[in-house]
């Protein structure tokens, strides 16, 4: 399948309408992805990135249909993620002598990956390749989300080939920003940004700002995955730039586990106590072992503020709750509060193991926190209830 886009410019990616787990199972993706290879044929033609390993042999042979492979001048590289080369080796084996254009840390991590030595040709930032008439300016994008990263420029079209930037996991076969669910597309968004940028947005930040002090304008944004920016393309940068910047809307998210449905209660009654204090406030509610991560993960990113709960087993949390917070801790949440709870037994530490690894992923951790000995009774649910005021008022 090929979509034409402007100019001389057509799409020759993958949809993947089956894809339910990304980068192994560290990501859901309920509504499937695209692997988004772009064909640009001028007096020299370019093709800018591949698809998935999986794909790879339907991919070139379509390609191949498209256009004779021959006649492609130049491979370009934005990044060396599977997803995104997969298919370089089933291509170069056809095509071996072309030039590979990538960063100096592109060359690292596509030898790294195939084991071949290609045609690399290593550019930075402010680069050209002239395709005759349009160049292509090449904008190195280190950590958003790897160190090879980079965007690429196409000039007379104004398209920005944005790498993984702006992009979110959706298929589509609309394709096109204007032409999808408005709302399912900035849920997407928001998951990806969330779930993979978060760590990186100080550099979003920067990179936004150079890209923008170059000057050049920007009809269309084509993304590495999903659909296609190009009505509007400034709502999803200045999107980026308020994600970026600590993040939070006015919601509370709380997030537990339970083994028999104590710590199940102690959220409950802590939530409602949280709502009669401050019945303003968003709250949100999840099971994590009922919930999906990324999704609750998407949720702490909205919220000024967390708690989390888990019963003590063996000293600790359980295991799903121990796997959210060594996570958080990755994701470098900024600005935000949160306190623990938790009920026990007899040794009683989760409600301790969670707040210091809260305090340890960046939260603020207002308090020491509350726990319930067994199944909360009476005396213990008022408790609870009472914490909930006490925490609207410390988690504002």
């Amino acid at each position: 399948m090929a979509l034409a886009l402007k100019g001389s410019v057509s799409w020759v990616g993958k949809i993947d309408w089956e894809l339910r787990k990304f980068h192994g199972d560290e990501y859901s993706t309920h509504r499937g992805s695209t692997y988004n290879s772009y064909l640009i044929e001028e007096e020299k033609v370019a093709l800018i990135d591949t698809v998935w390993a999986p794909f790879a042999r339907g991919y070139v042979a379509d390609l191949a249909k498209r256009i004779d492979l021959a006649k492609i001048d130049y491979v370009i590289a934005n990044h060396a993620e599977i997803d995104h080369s997969g298919a370089l080796p089933e291509l170069m084996e056809r095509i071996p002598d072309k030039p590979v254009y990538c960063t100096a840390n592109g060359v690292k991590s596509l030898k790294g990956h195939y084991h071949k030595d290609w045609n690399f040709r290593p550019v930075k930032t402010g680069d050209r390749l002239s395709l005759g008439t349009k160049e292509l300016i090449f904008v190195e994008a280190p950590m958003l989300h790897w160190p090879d990263s980079m965007f690429s420029y196409l000039t007379g079209d104004n398209i920005l080939f944005s790498n993984d930037a702006f992009g979110q996991h959706y298929a589509s076969e609309l394709m096109f920003n204007d032409l999808v669910d408005q709302a399912e597309l900035m849920a997407e968004c928001i998951k990806y940004y969330a779930n993979i940028l978060n760590p990186f947005s100080e550099l979003v930040t920067k990179k936004i700002q150079e890209v923008l002090a170059f000057n050049l304008p920007v009809d269309m944004i084509c993304t590495s995955h999903g659909v296609i920016w190009r009505t509007n393309t400034v709502q999803i940068v200045q999107q980026y730039l308020k994600w970026a910047d600590a993040y939070q809307e006015d919601q509370i998210t709380l997030v537990y586990d339970t083994m028999w449905n104590g710590t199940r209660v102690m959220a409950e009654k802590i939530a409602a106590g949280i709502h009669e204090a401050d019945p303003q406030v968003t709250l949100k509610l999840y099971n994590l072992a009922k919930s999906d991560r990324n999704d609750v993960i998407t949720e702490i990113f909205r919220s000024r503020a967390v708690v989390i709960g888990s019963p003590t087993i063996n000293r600790t949390v359980l295991t799903s709750i121990a796997g959210l917070l060594e996570e958080m801790k990755g994701l470098k949440f900024r600005k935000k509060k949160a306190a623990a709870f938790g009920s026990y037994g007899w040794s009683g530490e989760s409600v301790k193991v969670i707040a210091g690894q809260l305090g340890a992923a960046g939260f603020t951790v207002v308090d020491d926190g509350i726990r319930s000995l067994w199944n909360p009774d009476s005396q213990a649910v008022d408790a609870c209830v009472a914490y909930g005021k006490k925490l609207a008022g410390l988690l504002k």
